[in-house]
């Protein structure tokens, strides 16, 4: 039930004089607002369902998902431990870190009729997972008491709850099925556990952090460890017993109960390899950092074989490609039956060592008790491993400081070197080759999928100038030639979801255009021919008649830049002149000059707005220039952020003569917004030009200083580069700001570096100078905004603040009005 609407008055006038929300006006109601027709009709349409294709390619899953969910859902109790929120009522992930879903559905993939899965009245559930052989399907359902585990048989029938409430969800999924499909791996709090520790009383003492001359920087984290309080209920919430459950309902539990930050039965369903945390914690890094425990059991729970034994790693040095020394990223192979594979730093996990070798790729088969085997060593670190057979499996290794990737084909059974595939920058959309294929084979394990001739099946986004075509291709292992075999057809978006036959030549798709919305088909790619399986309907249709068209310009450096300019339905330029404009970007760091200047076409996607978009304001006589590019490029061995002010003045510069040029914005009544380091860079804008007449920044961050380790695509520390640390804050120069901001953040901000606090001091700072401003704190959310009365006052508020300070402000003074816009 929601809260009266007395109640939610109550609370939001305690927060209001709390906090800078007490700046709202005389006589103005702290309450939340609708936003104007038709943004509130198009929030409150039904989502489409979400389709899933079965392990058997005979099935399609369709899931109801939920609306935005109305506060007091985000208002239920919520516990901030160790980089997790968890809701301690269900002992599962909070509300504001979880979309429900709320129905479910399975279709044939051959044709027939929609079949209804029978639940529990209101039910919501998370975590669907289809067992091996794809004839189930398994989820978790929030009930009162907690988390209870559910399965549905394609077959019919209603869904069969498999547990009680109690199922461990707070790391994740909270379960996961045996490879041969008999049941599931679950994690469940302790039968006897008793009542949360009480944290309300007294301290006994001080809480004392010590380092004794150790260095240990770490980047800034949130929701950390912060009492021994913290401490106790983080190990009643995280504490899990792993434990078999069968598709009857019999359960038998393996081993004993622990702070179990993951698990999972090997591919033969022999053993269970586990990561344990222990004791002592931490309260500068999250539990990922933890000491742990890594091992292997057999099913009944009995230590096989230790991996590693692994200390608190609160000391990883700051650079991106660094990395905590030991093994990590141990994982099962997935085409052995109980082969353990894991990646060591052989440069102590600090790039700043010389080193040929920075990362090697061990082996160990079971029963564990040979020496490991080293699949092959790598001059960049290790990023992931796509598993085929015995003869075949795909490295990839990337080096964040020169955005270098490469690819290497290794031959498991002959291991020690590997073959390089290919080398790229990983930036560049236009030359990007896709990623393998891969499909679960009979245990649920995902494997490359290979053409009958041996090459290896790829798939890949197609950028090109023109737009996104998404292509299937056959790579030659030998060779790393690849062949498209299929891509989207011209002024389509198709991107191929499942195959249907081992030709691969039958697949379903998921297939939209500039006016039809995207939806699941059966394609035959010999035959040319396709078979609709859903009629999802516009979700949207009062933005029908929104214009789109990809824009290009320069820069005055060279760099070409882009932009997409929407345009409000029925606007003729000749007959309704220049219009207010909304420019919302977010910045992005390169290398290369080159690949920065990459355009990419959206003109053949389906484009409806959701949640807080800025392109709600098209329905409001606003043009939008989405996403303009603001490429911070780094040259000639220079870091890209020793001239960030510089290049981002350069872009805005010329993304407003691009629009100004063409007739359709206004260069008096042009605005700029943007959400995290897209709201850092408005904050930017505003101080360093006079291009703009307002902004709005939402949960971004304006003091670098309070993220002294790194940033964003900044590596080095505030010691090490003070001076940029310095000038790319807004915060320096909030004494320049002199046109309006309007500030929004969510009062629990999870977001790294996006401290609430980051808006509070910005808004203090420019309170201080005399600066219009407004500072909106939405109750319960976090850095993305999730509740129906957020989001609708969210928008509210952007549109109000821009018809205000934008559409409807008087002519600026010539002394504020930018110089050489719309000059040739």
């Amino acid at each position: 039930m929601r809260v009266s609407a007395f109640g939610l008055v109550s609370v939001l006038a305690l927060l209001a004089a709390a906090g800078p929300v007490a700046a709202q006006q005389a006589g103005e109601p702290v309450v939340y607002q609708q936003p104007p027709a038709p943004i509130a009709a198009i929030l409150d349409s039904q989502p489409s369902p979400t389709p899933s294709l079965s392990p058997d390619r005979e099935t399609l899953a369709l899931y109801d998902r939920s609306n935005l969910p109305p506060i007091d859902e985000l208002a239920e109790p919520m516990l901030k431990l160790a980089g997790y929120r968890i809701n301690p009522r269900n002992n599962g992930p909070a509300n504001s870190r979880v979309s429900w879903l709320t129905g479910l559905s399975f279709q044939d993939v051959s044709g027939g009729a929609v079949r209804r899965v029978q639940l529990p009245d209101g039910v919501r559930f998370t975590s669907p997972s289809w067992s091996p052989n794809g004839k189930s399907l398994a989820f978790l359902v929030d009930e009162q008491e907690g988390m209870s585990l559910y399965v549905a048989s394609t077959e019919g029938g209603p869904a069969r709850r498999l547990t009680t409430a109690r199922v461990n969800a707070a790391t994740g999924n909270g379960f996961d099925w045996l490879p041969d499909g008999s049941g599931l791996l679950v994690r469940m709090t302790p039968a006897n556990r008793g009542a949360a520790p009480d944290v309300t009383r007294a301290p006994t003492g001080p809480i004392v952090e010590e380092t004794a001359g150790r260095a240990a920087p770490v980047r800034t984290y949130q929701d950390l460890l912060g009492s021994p309080g913290d401490e106790a209920l983080f190990d009643h919430y995280f504490t899990s017993q792993l434990t078999i459950v069968g598709l009857d309902g019999t359960m038998r539990n393996i081993g004993g109960p622990g702070v179990i930050l993951g698990s999972s039965a090997s591919p033969d369903g022999r053993y269970v390899l586990q990561t344990r945390a222990k004791r002592p914690y931490s309260y500068v890094v999250p539990a990922g950092l933890f000491p742990a425990e890594v091992f292997v059991t057999d099913m009944q729970g009995r230590v096989v074989h230790a991996v590693a034994d692994l200390p608190l790693r609160d000391d990883v040095p700051t650079p991106f490609d660094a990395v905590a020394p030991g093994p990590r990223s141990v994982q099962w192979r997935a085409d052995a039956d109980a082969t353990l594979t894991w990646v060591e730093a052989q440069d102590g996990g600090d790039p700043r060592n010389q080193a040929t070798v920075r990362d090697s790729v061990f082996m160990l088969a079971a029963p564990f008790d040979g020496r490991p085997t080293k699949l092959i060593d790598l001059a960049e670190r290790y990023s992931g491993i796509v598993w085929g057979d015995a003869d075949t499996a795909i490295v990839n290794s990337r080096w964040f400081n020169t955005r270098h990737e490469t690819r290497w084909i290794v031959d498991p059974s002959n291991p020690g070197q590997g073959r390089q595939l290919l080398e790229r920058n990983y930036q560049d959309r236009y030359n990007d080759p896709g990623f393998p294929v891969t499909e679960p084979d009979e245990r649920g394990r995902a494997r490359i999928r290979f053409a009958a001739d041996g090459r290896i099946v790829m798939a890949g986004a197609g950028a090109t100038r023109e737009g996104e075509y998404p292509f299937v291709s056959l790579m030659d292992p030998a060779t790393g030639q690849s062949e498209i075999v299929w891509r989207s057809a011209p002024g389509e978006y198709e991107s191929v979801i499942g195959f249907l036959d081992d030709t691969g030549r039958r697949v379903v798709t998921r297939r939209e255009t500039p006016t039809l919305p995207a939806n699941v088909f059966v394609r035959d790619l010999d035959a040319s021919s396709m078979t609709a399986l859903t009629e999802f309907p516009d979700p949207a249709p009062q933005l029908a008649g929104v214009t789109r068209e990809l824009i290009t310009y320069e820069r005055a450096d060279g760099v070409m830049l882009s932009g997409t300019l929407y345009l409000p339905a029925g606007y003729d330029k000749d007959r309704d002149g220049p219009l207010p404009l909304v420019m919302w970007a977010y910045p992005a760091e390169f290398t290369d000059a080159a690949v920065a200047g990459q355009v990419v076409d959206t003109a053949n996607r389906f484009v409806r707005p959701g949640g807080s978009s800025h392109l709600f304001l098209l329905t409001q006589g606003y043009a939008v220039l989405d996403d303009p590019s603001m490429p911070i490029v780094g040259r000639d061995g220079a870091e890209p952020n020793d001239t960030y002010v510089e290049q981002l003045r350069a872009s805005a510069e010329a993304a407003v003569k691009a629009v100004v040029d063409r007739g359709v914005a206004d260069p008096d009544r042009i605005a700029v917004g943007g959400h995290s380091y897209g709201a850092f860079m408005t904050a930017n804008l505003l101080a360093h030009t006079d291009l703009f007449r307002t902004g709005i920044a939402r949960s971004g961050a304006y003091n670098r200083t309070l993220t002294p380790f790194g940033f964003q695509s900044e590596q080095r520390t505030y010691w090490e580069a003070t001076d940029v640390y310095t000038e790319m804050s807004p915060f320096t120069y909030a004494d320049k700001v002199n046109e309006p901001i309007l500030l929004i953040h969510g009062q629990d901000d999870d977001n790294s570096g996006t401290f609430p606090v980051q808006s509070e001091r910005f808004y203090a700072a420019l309170k201080g100078h005399g600066a219009t401003v407004r500072y909106v704190v939405l109750p319960l959310e976090a850095h993305g905004y999730r509740a129906r009365e957020s989001v609708g006052h969210t928008l509210w508020e952007m549109v109000r603040w821009l018809d205000r300070h934008v559409k409807n402000a008087p002519p600026r003074t010539p002394a504020a009005a930018p110089a050489e816009v719309g000059a040739q």
